[in-house]
């Protein structure tokens, strides 16, 4: 696991060692163990190591045989050594025992279509210097990131945004419908980012750079091939895809841990962590010293069984705001919630206590219809098809204690009044669209001026694939979960950025595409049975689990949100940055009506989930512009002698299009 960045130009003109170095310098928290460079006439490469698989000779960027090839890379590809001997016989000679170097040969051999072939989560870049061109690749659901953005007839890349900006070449601007985007979905869908000119590459896509031009193209799209029986063997297939998802996931040079909330699915993982690691298993949780977020009773029963040596961070209110302005600077977005921040904390705890590669449940509740916006979708389906008088109320009544995170007017105003028509494309989102739409409250009235001609809800319309209209409503709900918050959300701000703030990689068995492609394929009751959510994952987990946490209904991960930041001894930025002058100087939101929402906040009178994530929201916008455009951070440059690797077209002495490969230690 590691940071990439690089500097593609359509004419040789050189590509600085320097701006490599402060690339890099920008990404060290994501590879404190290394760095490397390679310096050419068009293509620049720069790399920070975390080193997991290989210690020794891992180091990047790396080659081929002759030089042809270049490539940095951040990820895990775990089928490589399947890959290896295949390559072999094609006659593929290797240096290493690393999976970047399958990469590099399988690229050498396939070209894009080597993509179809990879297990695994990644982002990287290979220069081929054949014929000067720049390949860019992102696993297929998101997991790790890759940035970009053109400024004439050079491209500049990055596994994070400050990355780009610490070259000097890149300008920082905010981009209004991104920020609306968060505000309305919880994140910026890739392409778009919340920064102007600045792109992601979406997930399952590839993009080529040659001669000043950018070609992207998907290679995966997710597809909902929903059977109509449940097939006889899916328990026993079931088995099998997630032994040897986590088998493939263990696969590395230093022991693998394992985040342990101490719901379903982080319980499975470690259980067949434990089961399958040559380590003794290390687990690692945070608990919340508000009992309505605090799942420690689970915990503990799944580590006494695992009979691991178990960590624990605790969070109170006040550590979340303390620490939110570092959570804001590596998520590098704004927010509608704190949950970052305590994993955050838990990736720092884990990194203290000597592991750096973790397995973690993220994916189940897509894959598997776990989310209560999934049981939300069939009970509001239900009683919108029935006589209102007649049938509704009683579901009200029936249905409120197993749905209901709010208060119950909350609950009737959510999911019945704002449920939306039972034939638009996003009926399963439109609640948490509507709920989160209350930010937009505050906007200020230039805010609203720059998003006069743009419509999120219309833009993610009208990005649905062709297929979309063909599926369950239940199907359209996990595609949406995927592409709005598993990916741009969930992997992102609360995954990647925080595990790799720490130099932590999170690997994610239930996101093998594997598993995913089965669980599409399942028909929707064998997930969501009447209300009880994962049911085919809960009958195949049944002997493995201790039965409080196999019995148990899923709880939503949460942490505190507005009490903690007014709470006594809070930090001193969140009042200077609510002043109405520097909400002024930003320009999002408009002072006077967030001054009152920040008294009822302060007073503990906030209207419930909808102005704590305004308030959030507000807040994080504030941390952001700040640090990003009002006051933002100075880089120093990695030093280019303490390099592991250092290239260049010159010192290679190149004359003939070859290069070899020298390390400077």
């Amino acid at each position: 696991m590691c940071g990439i960045a690089g500097i593609a130009r359509s004419e040789p003109s050189g590509v600085e060692a320097d701006s490599l170095a402060c690339m890099a310098a920008a990404l060290r928290h994501r590879g404190p163990d290394g760095y490397g460079f390679f310096a050419g006439a068009r293509v620049g490469l720069a790399h920070v190591r975390l080193s997991i698989i290989d210690l020794q000779r891992g180091a990047q960027p790396l080659g081929n045989e002759d030089g042809r090839l270049l490539i940095v890379y951040n990820g895990e590809v775990y089928n490589y050594r399947e890959l290896r001997p295949t390559l072999e016989r094609l006659g593929h000679l290797f240096g290493s025992d690393s999976d970047t170097e399958v990469l590099v040969h399988a690229y050498e051999e396939w070209g894009p279509a080597m993509l179809d072939r990879l297990n695994g989560q990644f982002a990287f870049a290979i220069y081929d210097r054949r014929n000067e061109s720049l390949f860019l690749a992102r696993d297929r659901f998101g997991v790790r990131p890759l940035f970009y953005t053109k400024r004439g007839g050079t491209l500049y890349f990055a596994s994070e945004v400050k990355a780009l900006f610490a070259t000097g070449e890149v300008d920082a601007a905010p981009d209004y419908t991104g920020l609306d985007e968060v505000f309305t979905l919880w994140a910026a869908r890739p392409p778009r980012t919340v920064f102007q000119g600045i792109a992601a590459l979406e997930p399952g896509c590839w993009a080529l750079w040659q001669n000043g031009a950018l070609h992207v193209q998907r290679y995966y799209e997710l597809h909902y091939p929903e059977a109509r029986d449940e097939p006889p063997d899916a328990l026993d297939r079931l088995d099998d895809l997630m032994r040897t998802g986590v088998d493939l996931r263990l696969r590395a040079d230093v022991p693998v841990g394992g985040y342990l909330s101490g719901g379903l699915d982080s319980s499975i993982t470690c259980v067949l962590g434990a089961a399958a690691s040559p380590y003794a298993l290390r687990t690692f949780s945070v608990t919340f010293d508000d009992p309505r977020f605090d799942e420690s009773a689970y915990q503990r029963a799944v580590a006494g069984q695992l009979h691991s040596q178990h960590a624990v961070q605790p969070i109170g209110g006040e550590a979340v705001a303390r620490v939110f302005p570092d959570v804001i600077w590596h998520t590098e977005t704004p927010l509608v919630r704190t949950a970052p921040a305590p994993m955050y904390l838990l990736s720092r705890l884990t990194r203290e206590g000597g592991i750096k590669v973790v397995l973690t449940g993220e994916g189940a509740d897509e894959l598997f219809l776990g989310y209560d916006l999934f049981k939300e979708t069939v009970v509001r389906e239900f009683c919108l098809r029935q006589p209102a008088s007649r049938v509704r109320p009683r579901l009200f009544d029936r249905l409120y204690p197993y749905l209901a995170l709010g208060r119950r007017g909350e609950f009737w105003q959510r999911f019945f009044l704002e449920a939306g028509a039972l034939d638009d494309p996003l009926f399963s989102h439109l609640p948490r669209i509507r709920l989160t739409s209350r930010i937009k409250d505050f906007y200020a009235s230039a805010m609203r001026q720059a998003l006069a001609a743009w419509d999120a809800e219309a833009a993610l319309r009208d990005s649905l694939p062709p297929a979309f209209p063909r599926w369950s409503r239940l199907n359209r709900a996990a595609y949406l979960e995927m592409v709005t918050l598993l990916g741009p959300y969930l992997l992102s701000s609360q995954g990647d950025r925080m595990a790799l703030a720490h130099g932590v990689e999170g690997r994610f068995p239930f996101l093998d595409h594997r598993l995913f492609e089965f669980a599409a394929a399942l028909p929707a009751r064998s997930k969501l049975r009447g209300l009880r959510e994962k049911d085919v994952l809960r009958r195949w987990a049944a002997s493995i689990l201790p039965p409080v946490v196999r019995d148990r209904s899923k709880q939503p991960y949460r942490a505190p949100d507005t009490p903690a930041f007014f709470a006594p001894g809070r930090p001193d930025y969140i009042g200077e940055l609510l002043r109405p002058a520097s909400l002024r100087d930003t320009g999002v939101f408009d002072p006077e009506p967030v001054g009152g929402l920040v008294r009822r906040c302060q007073a503990g009178l906030a209207a419930g989930a909808r102005e704590s994530q305004a308030l959030v929201a507000v807040l994080s916008t504030q941390l952001w512009h700040q640090q990003f455009f009002r006051a933002r951070r100075r880089i120093t440059p990695l030093p280019l002698e303490g390099a592991d690797v250092l290239l260049s077209d010159e010192a290679s002495g190149v004359t003939d299009g070859t290069m070899r490969m020298e390390m400077t230690r």
